[in-house]
């Protein structure tokens, strides 16, 4: 009994990346991305909901409300009721106002074989969200007379989570002698014609993960440099067609999954921005040399070493000792500020990539594909998310204008590199 009102007692620190997602908050925005996968037979929505309720035990870092403090927001233990499975909707990734859906900073959605994850990224990045998917969708099987093991990002529900699950990673590795500045400039911003409030805009493409493969082999790049450099070009053409007064860089911020570099079992945040660019105004660029210059600027900066150094600099931030006897209201209007004014206008477009989703043979036979989207962006911008599952290789974007040149500049570079494209969107 003691050790359970420990447990219920229990509260979290946010983890270095999460302090930001809550100030950032307005209604018009929130920092909520989607995990979804489409199954090969419709979901049972009764079955499906006793799943989250076995699942959702397992994720103590997720079966939470976000609390405010008088200096920062923190993770507290939600016993209330919840969270509920909805029928899906048509635009995904809306705000999600702290105090709604009984506090709980996460939704499942449903429809016809769809099965969704939304969380707020307070609580951790997709790596974390795809435990919480998988882990549901084997509990869900497991119920319908299906059975999955536990194993990759299937967990195991009657076991207790490891402690290493509920670190903040970034702690443990900002160990570098030297916090890097970070020194950008102002990237190209999309120009666009906002859509109404709460509507977002989706577009996704499938395409087979061989075909792009073959295409990335010919330019002796990997899959994620090659649709780097393809969303690179497709930003130069939408800037070339838009003529600007004056011409910038065009800039993606692409999350890194830190797990690669620093043995980490955390389900929360741990990521960093990398930023590859290209700068029009050295010349014009041909689509090779943007496919070398991202060759070549991720080899450079993706690495251990400049990753570490990226974690410290952000580490020394938090533990200013000023910083830290800062009222909550005036971190929450510098934060903002700084924002605005600097960090969102640091890239032109956001593309995050999954990879392959690893899956357990258990549970291959019933999936037909993932999709995964970044949300809502910050100001009128697309972003891109991409997954694989077997040879199915999915592109997500998503927006908030009514504009669609940089997908269709995007995919019609796809299938000029002869690369079949199927489109799907909520339009």
């Amino acid at each position: 009994m003691k050790e359970k009102e420990l447990h219920a007692n229990e509260w979290y620190k946010m983890d270095l990346s999460a302090v930001v997602y809550p100030t950032l908050q307005r209604r018009d925005f929130s920092s909520v991305y989607r995990l979804s996968v489409i199954l090969k037979e419709k979901v049972d929505p009764e079955i499906f909901q006793k799943a989250v309720n076995i699942a959702m035990k397992r994720f103590p870092t997720y079966k939470v409300a976000i609390r405010k403090g008088a200096f920062w927001r923190y993770l507290e233990p939600n016993n209330r009721p919840g969270p509920f499975v909805m029928k899906d909707i048509k635009n995904p990734c809306m705000p999600m106002p702290f105090k709604s859906n009984n506090r709980y900073p996460v939704r499942f959605y449903y429809h016809e074989k769809r099965i969704a994850f939304e969380a707020h990224h307070s609580l951790g990045d997709g790596t974390g969200g795809m435990h919480v998917l998988q882990t549901v969708l084997a509990v869900y099987l497991g119920l319908l007379g299906k059975p999955v093991k536990p194993g990759g990002f299937v967990l195991d529900v009657n076991e207790k989570p490891d402690p290493e699950e509920l670190e903040d990673a970034y702690i443990r590795y900002a160990s570098a002698k030297v916090c890097p500045p970070r020194i950008g400039e102002k990237a190209y911003r999309v120009c666009g014609t906002k859509e109404p409030f709460y509507t977002l805009n989706i577009v996704d493409g499938i395409i087979s993960v061989q075909e792009v493969k073959k295409v990335a082999a010919s330019y002796q790049v990997t899959i994620t440099e090659y649709l780097n450099a393809v969303l690179l070009y497709a930003l130069l053409q939408k800037q070339e067609k838009d003529a600007p007064y004056r011409i910038r860089p065009v800039k993606i911020a692409m999350p890194v999954n830190l797990r690669q570099f620093f043995p980490s079992k955390t389900l929360r945040n741990f990521i960093t921005m990398v930023y590859p660019a290209i700068d029009p105004r050295l010349g014009e660029y041909t689509f090779e040399e943007i496919v070398a210059q991202v060759h070549n600027y991720m080899r450079y900066y993706i690495n251990e070493k400049f990753m570490r150094g990226d974690i410290t600099t952000n580490y020394s931030t938090r533990k200013n000792p000023i910083l830290r006897v800062v009222p909550l209201f005036i971190k929450d209007i510098v934060v903002r500020q700084y924002y605005s004014m600097i960090q969102d206008k640091n890239s032109s477009a956001g593309l995050t990539n999954m990879g392959v989703i690893k899956v357990n043979d258990d549970m291959k036979p019933y999936i037909e594909r993932f999709d995964i989207y970044m949300g809502q962006p910050f100001s009128s911008r697309t972003n891109c998310a991409i997954a694989s599952f077997q040879d199915t290789l999915t592109i997500n974007f998503a927006s908030s204008i009514k504009e669609t040149d940089v997908e269709r500049f995007f995919f019609c570079k796809l299938v000029k590199d002869g690369i079949h494209v199927n489109i799907e969107s909520n339009r």
